[in-house]
C-alpha cells in the first residue's frame, strides 16, 4: 500500500484548469488504486507564512541548539510538520497553474518548506545530492496561452521549469510531466483542448 501526496497550488476550484488535472488525477487513482491512502493539501487554505527571516533564523537556532521565541518554535514546526509529510510520501503529484509565468506564491512558500539541506538534500565538496530521489512524483501543469517547446513563448514558462528544477536538486529527475496549455489562446478549441489533456491524465494516473 502506497502513500500518495497530492499538492493543489490553486484556488479556482470551479474555473481552474489545473484544478480540473488534480480532480481527474485523484478520481482515477482512487479508482485504480484502493488499496492506495491519498493526502490532499491545497496550498491556498493553508495560509502558509512566507519563507523569510523568521524562519530561517528560528532553523538555524533549533540545528544550533539555541533558544527560540514562541513564534519562531511554531514557525519551524510547522515548517517541519509539512517535511515530515512529504518525506513520508512515496508518490507526490503537485499540481499548479502558470500565472504570470510562474507558479502561484504559496507554491513557492511550500517549496521552500521542503527545498531544506539535511532533508531532500545535502551539500558535499562536489556539489548537493538529492536525498528523495526514490519517490515517484507527478507535475500537472496548466496553461493558458502556448508555451511548450517551439513556440515563440517557450522561454517565458517558468512554472514547470521551476519546479522540475527544484525537486532535481532533491534527487527527482524523472517526474511525468503533464500540461494543458493554449485553451484561453483558442478559446473556441478550449473544451477539446481540455478534454484531450484530461484524458492524458487519466491515463498517466492509471499507471502512477
Amino acid at each position: 500500500m502506497a502513500k500518495v501526496l497530492m499538492i493543489n497550488a490553486s484556488d479556482r476550484f470551479e474555473q481552474g484548469v489545473s484544478v480540473k488535472m488534480h480532480k481527474q488525477f485523484l478520481t482515477t487513482y482512487q479508482s485504480a488504486h484502493p488499496e492506495d491512502t491519498i493526502e490532499e493539501v491545497h496550498l491556498f487554505a493553508e495560509n502558509l507564512p512566507y519563507y523569510g527571516d523568521q524562519a530561517i533564523t528560528g532553523q538555524y537556532k533549533k540545528a544550533q541548539g539555541m533558544a527560540l521565541t514562541n513564534e519562531e518554535e511554531a514557525l519551524v514546526a510547522k515548517i517541519e510538520s509539512y517535511q515530515d509529510q512529504f518525506m513520508n510520501a512515496d508518490k507526490v503529484v503537485f499540481s499548479f497553474p502558470l500565472w504570470n509565468y510562474t507558479v502561484p506564491a504559496p507554491m513557492i512558500t511550500y517549496l521552500s518548506y521542503l527545498a531544506q539541506a539535511g532533508k531532500t538534500f545535502r551539500y558535499t565538496a562536489t556539489g548537493p545530492i538529492g536525498l528523495v530521489g526514490d519517490k515517484e512524483v507527478a507535475l500537472l501543469s496548466a496553461r493558458g496561452g502556448l508555451y511548450s517547446e517551439g513556440t515563440p513563448m517557450e522561454n517565458a514558462e517558468m512554472a514547470m521549469k521551476l519546479v522540475r528544477q527544484t525537486i532535481s536538486l532533491w534527487g527527482i529527475i524523472s517526474p511525468i510531466e503533464l500540461f494543458i496549455e493554449g485553451h484561453n489562446a483558442a478559446p473556441d478549441q478550449k473544451d477539446q483542448i481540455i478534454g484531450a489533456g484530461l484524458e492524458q491524465v487519466e491515463q498517466a494516473a492509471q499507471q502512477f
